[in-house]
């Protein structure tokens, strides 16, 4: 009797165990990108729990031989806009996320979403330039290390991303695109007016409120195709004055355009070399929001579901890629 119950008791233990390992398996865990605000994560928290994963705000990742105060980085590694110095952009560059925290980091992470945000330091881009400073925006050095550091990581590692307007613009200069700084200036060296059709103007008490736009596919193989399965996204959340410019002698492709005056905008690119790495110029996370919210934006914003389902198609892709290495 007493070998009965023991062995009763083994096979409910090996039961226990074999069900909670299935449901560790079956847990998505998509990390959230660092930032120095944690209150501009919530929306996206939000559509990644409703996309069926598990929202992990990631732990800040830093070069081990660079020098902080507290959070920040040490002010001798950056100019008066906050601009990392050129030659420590280049050590960034070259050792790419070697040496740094950032595997210990993403211990158990299944995807990252990169948030959106300011400008990154253009010391960073393939070819360096000057930054075109807008007075209400300042670069945040600390910040682009961070972000740079857990995209080349990803990138590297087939680690899926995805990437949110300023995310998707991390997207293209770790995988080595121009930019184009700002909309306006690049509109007035072509002779065309542009009137802030990507970004509005901040109200008189420094809130923004997004514009919206329509994305046209141009890749039915990507990834923004399947997400949408159409041609078409409609009225697209935005809010951003730089754009990815030229992403030849890159991975990249380019899935998604707006045509604003007349000019084609890039809007998605994707990574075809990669299982997962989408970037998208606008704010699926913020339909969200106004959907769950009601929030006084703009009330044509795309429904709950669409917003959503990029989130979900992320965490769909990660749980095949589970599935396949089991």
């Amino acid at each position: 009797m007493k070998n009965k119950r023991l062995l009763l008791s083994f096979i409910t233990f090996i039961t226990i165990a074999m069900v909670s390992n299935v449901c560790a398996q079956d847990v998505i865990r998509i990390g959230v990108a660092w930032t120095p605000s944690v209150n501009s994560n919530d929306r996206v928290m939000q559509a990644i729990k409703l996309g069926g994963g598990e929202p992990v705000i990631l732990e800040q990742v830093r070069p081990n031989t660079f020098e902080y105060d507290s959070i920040t980085l040490s002010s001798k590694y950056v100019d008066e806009y906050n601009v990392l110095l050129e030659k420590y952009a280049t050590q960034i560059k070259n050792n790419s996320w070697h040496n740094s925290n950032v595997e210990s980091v993403m211990k158990d992470i299944d995807a990252v979403v990169f948030l959106g945000g300011g400008d990154i330091s253009s010391t960073l881009f393939r070819e360096p330039q000057p930054w075109h400073c807008l007075p209400d925006d300042k670069c945040n050095a600390t910040r682009d290390l961070s972000e740079y550091l857990t995209m080349s990581y990803c990138l590297d590692n087939d680690i899926p991303v995805l990437g949110l307007c300023r995310g998707m613009q991390m997207l293209a200069v770790v995988s080595g695109a121009s930019m184009i700084q700002d909309l306006d200036t690049y509109y007035k060296n072509l002779g065309i007016e542009y009137n802030n059709l990507h970004r509005s103007l901040r109200d008189s008490d420094g809130n923004r409120h997004y514009l919206t736009h329509d994305v046209a596919i141009t890749n039915h193989a990507s990834l923004l195709y399947n997400i949408n399965l159409g041609d078409t996204i409609k009225n697209v959340p935005s809010w951003h004055h730089q754009v990815v410019g030229d992403i030849k002698g890159t991975n990249l492709i380019i899935s998604g355009i707006t045509k604003t005056q007349g000019v084609d905008i890039i809007e998605a690119i994707e990574r075809k070399d990669k299982t997962f790495a989408l970037g998208v110029q606008f704010h699926p996370e913020e339909a969200v929001k106004k959907q769950l919210l009601n929030t006084e934006d703009d009330p044509n914003f795309m429904q709950l579901n669409e917003g959503v389902n990029y989130f979900r198609t992320l965490v769909n892709y990660c749980k095949r890629m589970k599935s396949s290495k089991n």
